[in-house]
């Protein structure tokens, strides 16, 4: 793996992963952006070549300086050991002091990795992170969220995923004088040379409306359980007024309803947007553990008892058949309206 010189005029720095490029920011990187200018300065590291457009943003978000990586041989930076050792340089050449990225499946290895080839402290899912003391903080909700708790992270370097939704993205009130957008050499060791990439395919969000957002990121998010008795068309048209994500229950997956990427709970996704709707959904431990930190929680279920009344903002006791199409419709109307 190349081997960077220390920067050691920026102390404060702090790394933020830009992990799938798009014509736009996604939220998500605007969010741990926010989070970055908090805690110190941001630097934006990415894979590969950024848009012009996104290089503009991040300059908005306060970011002065991007750093790509360049892959000196055939290796994949998709492949997470390579990527590892990528965001390992970038650390070192940038001497930043944490390293923050979106909890998605892929990343949640590659923070382990780049833990481990860091000597650093690793914090997981987190709600948000702070500093207390000069030490970094990761806030987490555990145990299906019944219990709010702060890891203190004592080594030199933290390295953290947090969750999507976790703060409304805000501008710093100077953007960037100037992004200077500079590339960076990586040669894989041998060991993340050992993989091979085969073949990449990128998966669209689950069937419907082109551009609906993915689930763990997207700020509404619409589920159904075995209360949809296989039928999503309703979930998905409300998905689609509102403009967020689909999601279900492990039985509804389990039966073969709906692709496994959606699966919301311990065993599938976590996710806490701003509106979860949960139609048909009895509200099982294992669920609940995956959307309880969501910040406004709303039930449709016909049974009065389902045990997800006992945890949501709103409860609406009927048929989703009917309550569904009837809140996408109020929906639309009201969009059309503005």
């Amino acid at each position: 793996m190349e081997q960077d010189n220390l920067n050691t005029d920026a102390a404060n720095n702090v790394v933020v992963l830009i992990d799938t490029p798009m014509p736009a920011l996604r939220s998500a990187a605007a969010e741990l952006l926010t989070l970055a200018n908090q805690i110190g300065t941001p630097v934006a590291v990415a894979l590969e070549p950024l848009p012009a457009e996104v290089v503009t943003e991040l300059g908005q978000y306060g970011v002065e300086r991007v750093l790509i990586a360049n892959v000196t041989t055939d290796a994949s930076p998709y492949l997470t050991p390579v990527a590892a050792e990528a965001l390992s340089v970038a650390v070192r050449r940038t001497n930043a002091r944490a390293v923050l990225a979106a909890p998605t499946f892929q990343n949640k290895e590659l923070t382990a990795r780049l833990a481990y080839e860091l000597d650093a402290g690793l914090v997981v899912d987190t709600v948000t992170v702070g500093l207390e003391n000069g030490n970094f903080i990761g806030y987490k909700r555990v145990f299906a969220g019944a219990w709010d708790v702060s890891c203190e992270v004592v080594t030199p370097i933290a390295v953290a995923t947090v969750r999507a939704n976790a703060v409304v993205p805000v501008k710093p009130e100077h953007a960037a004088a100037t992004t200077v957008v500079e590339s960076f050499d990586v040669t894989p060791s041998d060991l993340a040379s050992s993989v091979v990439m085969v073949s990449r395919t990128e998966h669209p969000p689950i069937a419907g409306a082109a551009g609906r957002p993915k689930l763990a990121e997207a700020a509404h998010v619409v589920a159904g359980g075995r209360g949809t008795e296989g039928d999503f068309s309703a979930v998905e048209e409300l998905a689609d007024a509102l403009g967020g994500a689909i999601g279900a229950t492990r039985d509804a997956v389990d039966e073969g309803w709906i692709e496994h990427d959606a699966q919301i709970g311990q065993t599938g996704v976590t996710v806490a947007p701003r509106v979860y709707i949960g139609a048909g959904i009895s509200g099982a431990p294992h669920h609940r553990g995956g959307m309880q930190a969501s910040g406004v929680i709303v039930a449709v279920n016909s049974d009065p008892d389902a045990p997800i009344f006992e945890i949501c903002d709103f409860a609406v006791i009927g048929e989703l058949a009917d309550v569904l199409p009837q809140a996408a419709e109020a929906i639309r109307e009201y969009k059309a309206s503005l």
